[in-house]
């Protein structure tokens, strides 16, 4: 017995020591989370690097072979349309449209008799045709001799600048091997490249470009689509071209090659109802996608959502389940529990 209530004793102490000031229970933490308001996607306002791009660019090259005998042009040097870029030595055709232009003589000669001798009555209808016909092959071989012999001269089809000259004096070339690159010097063409996921954005109504370039920092330049490739074969994005609306050329030397800011803007009052979340808000579950949603209580509760078009780098559309003024979790959303409580971080 004695034992017994030594031992009952123990016990209670050891009870009364738990109740005490250090065993208190711990007050439940408290999850920091940093959260992303909501907005309507009324608007879209994106800038992207990109590049001004030649009008016209054109890699010229000889219609016939031979070997050349003057290079007139260097790099980097402006030449008018029409003027010679380089010449391949022309003896051999020369020769070849003088002997045409003999034989297309000799035949017009010959249709010329042909003629009176018809009008007397003094040459048969057959024999008149088969001169006729030999006079029209010798003509057709005579103008053809004539334009391989021009070919011999390559010409600048436009006005512009040598980018690349390709050849040197008395190397042989081919037919369309290329001889030279020729750039206009002036551009209204601006390119940039975007993510496949926003290829959307491009057809949403209320679309507006304003290029930024870095030698004229304080000139906006309003722009419009061009063209943009729909896909993307090396995985690198989607290639989008711009139009550079009329702006004084005499002021600013838009030259191919300088560098500029694009500013894609969107505003769509078809848009107000759609929102937009950074991707790290996402996550999913039951074969669905959700975002925490911050309560008013600072609780967090699972809701489900309809993405849509990713746009920029870290972005997504959402076309349902979010409204404006929404306040969604952006980290660390795998690690949060249904009703859990947050404060939030600012």
């Amino acid at each position: 017995m004695k034992l017994k209530a030594i031992m009952t004793g123990a016990l209670a102490a050891v009870l009364l020591a738990g109740c005490g000031s250090g065993g208190k229970a711990s007050a439940p933490v408290v999850r920091p989370v940093k959260v992303y308001r909501v907005e309507p996607l009324g608007a879209v306002d994106k800038d992207f690097a990109g590049m001004s791009t030649a009008d016209s660019v054109s890699n010229l090259a000889f219609r016939v072979s031979g070997q050349i005998i003057r290079v007139y042009v260097q790099d980097g040097q402006t030449v008018r349309q029409g003027a010679i870029i380089a010449e391949i030595d022309p003896r051999e055709y020369r020769l070849q449209m003088e002997a045409d232009k003999a034989t297309f003589l000799t035949a017009q000669s010959q249709m010329d008799r042909n003629k009176r001798l018809l009008d007397r009555q003094a040459i048969s209808r057959q024999d008149y045709e088969i001169a006729d016909a030999a006079y029209v092959r010798a003509r057709s071989a005579y103008n053809n001799s004539q334009s391989i012999l021009a070919d011999t001269k390559l010409r600048a089809p436009f006005s512009g600048a040598i980018e690349k000259m390709f050849v040197d004096n008395f190397q042989r070339v081919q037919v369309g091997e290329p001889v030279a690159r020729l750039v206009d010097p002036l551009t209204r063409t601006v390119k940039y490249t975007m993510p496949e996921t926003a290829l959307q954005m491009l057809k949403m109504p209320g679309l507006s470009f304003t290029v930024w370039f870095d030698a004229y920092q304080n000139t906006p330049f309003p722009a419009r689509l061009k063209e943009y490739m729909k896909s993307s074969t090396q995985a690198t994005g989607i290639s989008v071209a711009l139009t550079l609306e009329p702006f004084d050329e005499k002021r600013y030397d838009i030259a191919p090659g300088m560098s500029c800011t694009i500013n894609m803007k969107v505003e769509s009052p078809q848009h107000d109802t759609v929102t937009a979340v950074p991707l790290t808000a996402v996550f999913s579950r039951d074969n669905r996608e959700w975002v925490w949603i911050v309560g008013t209580d600072r609780r967090v509760k699972a809701q489900p959502v309809k993405l849509g078009q990713l746009f920029g780098s870290d972005m997504v559309m959402i076309d349902d389940g979010l409204k404006a003024g929404d306040e969604v979790v952006t980290a660390g959303v795998y690690q949060i529990v249904e009703g859990e409580e947050v404060k939030l971080l600012p």
